[in-house]
């Protein structure tokens, strides 16, 4: 399976997931592929509402563009979301991270498998 559809497939899952836990959701067609900023995912269940960013990983560490974060955060201040980076780790499970948590690197920011288990939020 490609990048792409591996990551739609998360994407998919997530908002599967959610539903079962009492959130309305919505995956965000055109998310990456469109200029302006955007998100994969809004979900609310009345008292919790975010706007999440999907990622996946086979290793213990991912990295996501210091654009892709700007552009994330800068859409969730807009909308007035709080904003989740959702992180799965292959045979590890689903992280939920506050973007400000993510580690800053050259290119970026980076989160791996310890921190996302330090810093998860529960949200499912």
């Amino acid at each position: 399976m490609g990048n792409k559809k591996r990551g739609i497939a998360a994407e998919r899952e997530l908002l599967h997931k959610l539903w079962d836990k009492g959130f309305a959701c919505c995956r965000v067609a055109g998310s990456g592929s469109i200029p302006e900023p955007s998100c994969d995912l809004l979900a609310g269940n009345g008292k919790k509402k975010y706007i999440i960013e999907v990622k996946i990983s086979k290793k213990e560490k991912k990295y996501i563009s210091a654009d892709q974060i700007r552009e994330f955060t800068k859409f969730a201040e807009k909308f007035g979301l709080q904003p989740i980076v959702a992180v799965k780790f292959i045979r590890q499970g689903w992280f939920f991270v506050k973007p400000e948590k993510l580690n800053k690197t050259e290119k970026g920011r980076s989160i791996s498998l310890e921190q996302a288990r330090r810093f998860n939020l529960k949200i499912l």
